[in-house]
This record gives C-alpha cells, sequence and structure tokens, in this order.
C-alpha cells in the first residue's frame, strides 16, 4: 500500500495502472496485427494484362479482374476456374486476337493500380502454370466445368520457383499458345501459386484469372486431353500440401507441380 493513502484509494490506483498497461498491451496487439496484415496483403497479385505480338492491352481489357487482389484456398470451390467471391470479378466484353504459336505475356500486378516494381510480394513462392479451354463465346463462358488444358507449368529449378521467374521479369508470364490447337475463341487462364503456407491443408493460396481470346492460324492437328476445374487439383496433391521452408524440394525430393502434364503439339 502507497504511504499516506487509504485502502480504497491505494486500489484505484491500481486498478488504474492496469488499465493503463492493458492499454498499451492492445495497442501494441493491434499495431501487430496490422503489420501482419499488410504483409500478407502485400504478397497478393492480380494477372490484369495481356501483351501479344501485336501490342500490349489496357489493364483489364478482355480480362475479368477483380476488385480485390486476394486468392482462393479451396480448390473444389468454382471460383477456382476464373476467380470470384470473395475477389468479386468485372465482366469484359472484349475479346482479344492471338496467333497459335505466338508467345503471349501474362501480366502480373500486385494491384490493378500497380508497376512493373510491384508484382508480388517476393517471399511468396510456388509454381505458374497457365490454361486454355475452348469456349463458343468466352465474354459468357463462366469457365466452370470441363474442356480445360495446361499449357505452360514452371515449377522449382536449381533453387529457383516460378514466382520467381515472374517477379523477375516485372510481372510476366510467358506463355506459347499452341500451334496444333483449332481455331476459335478461348478462356486463357493464368495462375500462379503462393506456398509458404501450405504446411497445410488449404493454406496454398491460387492467384488465377481469366483473358477471353480469340485464336487464329492454329493448324488443328491435335485435340487435346482436358479437365475439370474445380476438380483439376486436390487439396492434399503434393505441390499443395507441402513444408518449402523445413522440407525444400531438392534433386532427391523434387517438387511436382499440380495439375495434368503440359499439353504439347
Amino acid at each position: 500500500m502507497l504511504y499516506g493513502t487509504s485502502r480504497r484509494t491505494y486500489e484505484v490506483q491500481l486498478l488504474s495502472i492496469f488499465h493503463h498497461i492493458l492499454a498499451v498491451i492492445m495497442k501494441l496487439s493491434n499495431l501487430g496485427a496490422a503489420v501482419t496484415l499488410a504483409s500478407v496483403a502485400s504478397g497478393h497479385t492480380i494477372f490484369c494484362q495481356l501483351k501479344t505480338s501485336a501490342q500490349t492491352y489496357p489493364v483489364s481489357h478482355a480480362i475479368r479482374t477483380p476488385s480485390y487482389d486476394g486468392p482462393q484456398t479451396d480448390v473444389s470451390s468454382s471460383n477456382m476456374a476464373c476467380n470470384g467471391a470473395p475477389n468479386p470479378t468485372t465482366p469484359s466484353d472484349k475479346i482479344i486476337d492471338v496467333k497459335a504459336g505466338e508467345t503471349v505475356s501474362a501480366i502480373w500486378r500486385h494491384t490493378l493500380q500497380s508497376g512493373s516494381n510491384d508484382v508480388m510480394d517476393p517471399g511468396h513462392k510456388g509454381p505458374v502454370m497457365a490454361y486454355l479451354k475452348k469456349v463458343s463465346d468466352a465474354t459468357k463462358d463462366s469457365g466452370v466445368g470441363g474442356g480445360w488444358f495446361k499449357i505452360q507449368e514452371e515449377g522449382f529449378s536449381n533453387g529457383k520457383w516460378g514466382t520467381d521467374s515472374v517477379i523477375n521479369s516485372g510481372g510476366n508470364q510467358q506463355i506459347k499458345i499452341p500451334d496444333c490447337i483449332e481455331d476459335g475463341q478461348y478462356l486463357l487462364r493464368a495462375e500462379m501459386v503462393a506456398l509458404h503456407g501450405a504446411r497445410s491443408t488449404n493454406g496454398a493460396q491460387l492467384y488465377m484469372e481469366c483473358a477471353q481470346i480469340n485464336v487464329t492460324g492454329g493448324k488443328a492437328t491435335k485435340k487435346p486431353t482436358t479437365a475439370s476445374i474445380p476438380g483439376v487439383y486436390k487439396s492434399n496433391d503434393a505441390g499443395l500440401l507441402i513444408d518449402i521452408y523445413n522440407k525444400p524440394p531438392s534433386s532427391s525430393n523434387p517438387y511436382k507441380i499440380p495439375g495434368p502434364t503440359v499439353f504439347t503439339c
């Protein structure tokens, strides 16, 4: 008890000190949470532009871009096809002409306003993939269901992840359009996967958007085997349920990219 004070006064003083300490702890706790959330959010990314041999198209041109740059984590969700809630996407009535056999660039940015120096947190490591789906009307097809085939992938090689390649190239994911496919409208689905939280089920963060393209000049000499989205991944796939820090890929433990093999002509 403080000298010269009553018991009641002493209790009030202690209570005041306790409340002050509690307030400081809460402020520090909230600050830590805010820093953590900011770190997590900085890792998010969006496929927001397409570059062809003809030109680099504006942000959101012929791409169903979201208003929020968050990931999908439930591989059984229909939003795995072309993104969706909790990242609402905006429809586009545009279609981009692409030549069969050419290499296009899916351009990734942290937000729709970001530049080439702000693609995704470099601490977010994982594979990148690209898929096509032939459709009758690319502006209206949801992408959900069968018809998808993989045309590009990059996993882990020589200490580098596919996401590293995209970040180091200013956000450009290089995707070659097969020259043996049929002409017509397609959805081009570009995807990046972050595995920093993938040690637990549904911990992998999957980022994807769909561009609406019209392929011309295809030879139509080979039909791809197709898969369904959702359905192309399982939550316990070795490439999606992995501890990249304590059990990193190596020559004796190679990384297995999720999904089907890449279609080739």
